[in-house]
């Protein structure tokens, strides 16, 4: 199967000719032309989620529990209906109080949260669990205690699970630690692929698509994953991008053990 994680770039009225208005077909076209069976994505607006839901065509959106509101942006989870059936689904803040909408904890620039779902794969009746968040950029404490509550929350599936997001953080941090083995449940799939740490292992680009900051969007997953391929997604249209992010992809596919065991 095939995962993405895509950071959407939020609508912003200050971002001219690259505001989401002039940017959302071409986005709908990119994901629809790589067709990842599970797509997360970060600085989602309601009306730009609900956008997504109408276009992509075979995909369902993640967020029955959702409190929808329209100042915030959400990470975001969609799955293809062909491939996946919704077994339950929620979403947490990442702050000391999890459970109160838009809560900020550690001097957070914005409230952060996690969103995941619990996927039965429809041709093996396989249950996983997949997440998506985005870890604030401005306060390191912010984003080691998400990873904190993340990981936490990650080791009481007791099934497969990956985890997709901008951890706005760099692999080597602590952040990348208190997530990836041996600390934490997840290795890193660009690592696994033994991938270069240079230039084209950066995803973040501010539309110019020359990016200069590291590797901060991740792919992760727990062991009973093997990671087939990776790749960065640089596609633009005479020079206009669909978002300020490169996406991510990863085939991968569970080891035939777990599914056998299923």
């Amino acid at each position: 199967m095939r995962v993405m994680t895509f950071n959407l770039r939020f609508e912003n009225a200050f971002d001219g000719e690259n505001h989401w208005l002039n940017r959302r077909d071409f986005l709908v076209r990119m994901i629809l032309k790589y067709r990842p069976h599970l797509l997360g994505t970060q600085e989602g607006k309601p009306s730009m989620l609900a956008f997504l839901q109408e276009n992509l065509s075979g995909y369902r959106i993640s967020a029955e529990s959702r409190h929808w509101d329209d100042h915030c942006q959400y990470p975001t989870l969609y799955y293809l209906d062909d491939s996946f059936a919704l077994v339950e689904d929620g979403e947490f803040w990442l702050s000391e109080r999890p459970e109160v909408h838009m809560s900020k904890s550690w001097d957070t620039a914005f409230p952060r949260m996690i969103s995941f779902a619990l996927l039965e794969m429809r041709h093996s009746g396989q249950h996983i669990w997949v997440s998506v968040t985005h870890l604030d950029h401005i306060s390191e404490q912010a984003r080691i205690e998400g990873a904190k509550m993340i990981r936490a929350w990650a080791a009481e599936r007791g099934a497969p699970t990956v985890l997709l997001g901008d951890f706005n953080d760099l692999p080597g941090s602590e952040v990348h630690r208190t997530l990836n083995k041996p600390i934490g449940p997840f290795v890193d799939s660009w690592q696994e692929l033994n991938r270069p740490e240079d230039q084209q292992s950066y995803t973040q680009h501010g539309f110019t698509g020359v990016p200069t900051k590291g590797r901060i969007d991740w792919v992760l997953t727990t062991f009973e994953f093997r990671i087939l391929d990776v790749s960065i997604v640089c596609d633009h249209e005479a020079g206009c991008y669909p978002s300020d992010h490169f996406p991510l992809w990863v085939d991968l596919e569970l080891h035939e053990e777990v599914v056998s065991g299923s």
